[in-house]
């Protein structure tokens, strides 16, 4: 294994760099997605609902690769795109829903009351959403998040079977050049584990910051909060 690492250090460098980049470019367009699709879901507006419904139940009723392949396929025979950038609009894309979902339950979460209370005082809907609901909805959503995160980042190694040069990418490369798989597999084995407990610790520290342990607190000092917001507005 030592052998790996000296012959091919710089290279899983240079992979983990591309890795890296993709996980965040393209859970970026995942939050973008799944923020939409969580306001439709909680729009009771029956044609959004539905939309997202469909769209929802057709990305987590088919495995990741099928809709890597074919979304890959499609958006390749339609515009002109780089590996990169198709790969991560797809991941992106799928990622998309089960962060709508998180999102959805994360502001449903919120006692009803902290809106009617922001409605009574005067404030308008949007407002009291961006003002009120969804700052607490995001505390909540924090775990969860950092759980999909840490899942996008191995889902990226399917990548590979469309020539992304990420990690496991050049690990198939490299197990080619040298007969050694195991070792190989390893080696990028230990690489995945590094990037995850970098992401693991990034975002506990996001939570203690956030103090998202306790932001579940009685109705009654919630209301308050949710007054003196207003009251600022």
């Amino acid at each position: 294994m030592a052998s790996i690492f000296q012959s091919h250090g710089i290279e899983f460098l240079k992979a983990t760099s591309i890795t890296i980049e993709l996980t965040v470019v393209s859970l970026m367009i995942a939050m973008v997605i799944g923020m939409i699709f969580a306001f439709f879901k909680v729009s009771n507006i029956t044609i959004l609902e539905k939309l997202a419904d469909v769209y929802i139940f057709l990305v987590r009723g088919m495995p990741l690769i099928v809709q890597l392949m074919f979304l890959y396929y499609g958006i390749s025979s339609v515009f002109v795109l780089s590996d990169f950038t198709a790969g991560a609009l797809a991941l992106g894309i799928h990622s998309g829903a089960y962060i709508a979902e998180i999102f959805r339950g994360a502001i449903q979460s919120i006692d009803r009351g902290q809106m009617e209370a922001a409605r009574s005082l005067g404030m308008p809907y949007s407002l009291s959403m961006r003002r009120i609901i969804l700052p607490q909805a995001f505390k909540r959503a924090i775990p969860s998040l950092g759980n999909q995160f840490i899942i996008g980042l191995k889902d990226s190694s399917l990548v590979a079977y469309i020539a992304v040069t990420e990690l496991f990418n050049h690990a198939l490369s490299a197990q080619a050049e040298n007969y050694m798989p195991f070792e190989t597999y390893f080696v990028v084995g230990i690489y995945y584990l590094i990037l995850v407990l970098i992401f693991t610790l990034i975002f506990n520290k996001i939570e203690k910051k956030l103090d998202v342990g306790k932001s579940k607190n009685k109705g009654g000092k919630r209301f308050d909060q949710s007054k003196k917001l207003v009251q600022r507005v």
